[in-house]
């Protein structure tokens, strides 16, 4: 809650503003100001906050970072303020209104600090009442430029019981008045961005829990329809077995299944394909679900790894974390949530840590060639299984720094792992900057002719493509 009149009045009681020199306005966040003032032979500041439910005016001891470029008012109070002296302060009767005449060279205005908490302001007016500028305009109620702010015959009396029942709060701590209203609001106000930020945090990891938890179920829908791949090999090996059976036209073979003797299965076919078509049609719905079983194993390891990390950030986000780490927290999901500039700003295919280098790695032909074409600079490593098709993998450049022997190893095992090479366990991979690529022409998408290329021979480690899937940064 605000300070009320009783309050103020002993806030203002401790401050030696009479005589004071103006020497500086600064505005750590649009809702605060501070008056640095110079009086018998020492400094002091006095914070003004206009937010609600937290208004108030104090001594301030502690120090608080600046506000970046000087906003609209700042500017315009020390054009007109700064260099004066404060020549009457003090507060309008009852009214949570405090008043600071100031005078500089040979003109004189008023700071009207009105510390209502639903309409608090700081108002500039000249010695007649029309107001030169004010903290927050407000128009409908003639707070701007050029209108007329006289407290002192505008603003209500109030009920005089009530004001009479306003006390001072014996708030905790030792020190001044000052230095306790300081601690306790300035505690406070922690406290409550502390509750904000941690709920805020919360319902976006929940959000995201809940997109991971839907993509984990579409998955096993998908794995469901994979799971007859060995159905499909079924048919094709069936139709083989019986193709001197079989002529154009027909529509269904009957044949005992060889996995359970005695029993018999039938299997469909295309009438308008020859038997053997038939089976090669069977064969390719089998490798097909056979990759993409493969596919969507990788992507629920993903998943699982990416709830993982989730899950403990929940975790932790129970356990009272520091406010600055829950501000961290906050910024992070809100980098995540923007939306980019343009939608190639976020690179395609899959992302990994190794040690500070990022490693980037595409899935598909298209991926391979939106990398390329987007998302590499000349001074990145390309690597490449040899002799199988498979993924591009880049390790981005750092400034200053070569790339490691480690961290190739990472990349070259993502190479094999990503290429149709990697049931042997083990290839030669190539590398070499980006620069020395040069796309074939007539080419596949994200075909490429290396030069300058170097070898490596990579033998599948477990334990080093674990690390590199659970790292946080993995994605």
């Amino acid at each position: 809650m605000s300070l009320n009149w009783r309050e103020i009045d002993q806030v203002l009681a401790e401050m030696p503003l009479e005589g004071a020199l103006i020497q500086d306005i600064r505005q750590p966040r649009p809702p605060q100001l501070i008056l640095e003032l110079f009086n018998r032979g020492e400094s002091f500041r006095v914070f003004f906050c206009f937010a609600n439910p937290n208004t108030r005016l104090h001594l301030l001891s502690r120090k608080m970072a600046g506000g970046g470029t000087p906003q609209r008012f700042v500017s315009f109070l020390r054009a007109h303020v700064r260099g004066g002296r404060l020549v009457a302060a003090g507060q309008l009767g009852r009214e949570r209104i405090v008043r600071l005449e100031v005078r500089r060279a040979d003109r004189s205005v008023v700071l009207w600090a009105r510390l209502w908490g639903g309409a608090a302001n700081l108002i500039v007016t000249d010695m007649e009442g029309t107001i030169l500028d004010a903290l927050y305009r407000r128009p409908r109620r003639g707070e701007v430029s050029g209108g007329t702010y006289r407290p002192e015959s505008e603003v209500a009396a109030g009920d005089p019981e009530t004001l009479e029942r306003h006390t001072l709060r014996d708030l905790p701590g030792p020190g001044s008045y000052n230095e306790r209203v300081e601690a306790y609001y300035f505690d406070l106000e922690e406290q409550q961005e502390r509750a904000r930020l941690r709920d805020t945090v919360l319902r976006r990891f929940e959000r995201e829990e809940n997109r991971l938890l839907a993509a984990a179920q579409t998955l096993e829908t998908r794995r469901a329809a994979y799971e007859r791949l060995e159905e499909y090999k079924l048919s094709g090996d069936l139709i083989l077995a019986h193709l001197h059976e079989l002529k154009a036209g027909d529509r269904w073979l009957e044949a005992e299944d060889y996995r359970d003797p005695g029993q018999r299965i039938s299997v469909e076919l295309d009438p308008q394909l020859s038997p053997s078509a038939n089976a090669e049609g069977y064969f390719r719905k089998y490798r097909k679900a056979k990759a993409g079983l493969r596919s969507l194993e990788e992507e629920h390891l993903q998943l699982q790894l990416q709830l993982e990390v989730l899950r403990r950030k929940l975790r932790a986000l129970a356990s009272e974390p520091g406010l600055e780490a829950l501000r961290e927290e906050a910024r992070r999901t809100d980098r995540k949530r923007a939306k980019p500039a343009v939608e190639r700003d976020r690179p395609p295919g899959l992302e990994f840590r190794s040690g500070p280098f990022t490693i980037l790695v595409g899935r598909t032909a298209q991926e391979n060639d939106a990398l390329l074409r987007h998302h590499v600079k000349g001074n990145d490593t390309w690597l490449h299984a040899r002799d199988f098709p498979g993924s591009h993998v880049f390790v981005r450049a750092l400034p200053g720094k070569s790339v490691p022997l480690d961290t190739l190893l990472d990349a070259g095992n993502l190479a094999v792992l990503y290429s149709k090479g990697r049931g042997s366990g083990k290839g030669d991979v190539y590398y070499t900057q980006v620069k020395y690529l040069r796309r074939a022409r007539g080419g596949k998408a994200g075909t490429v002719l290396p030069t300058h290329e170097k070898n490596l021979r990579i033998v599948l480690e477990p334990s080093r493509l674990q690390r590199l899937r659970a790292d946080p940064g993995a994605s």
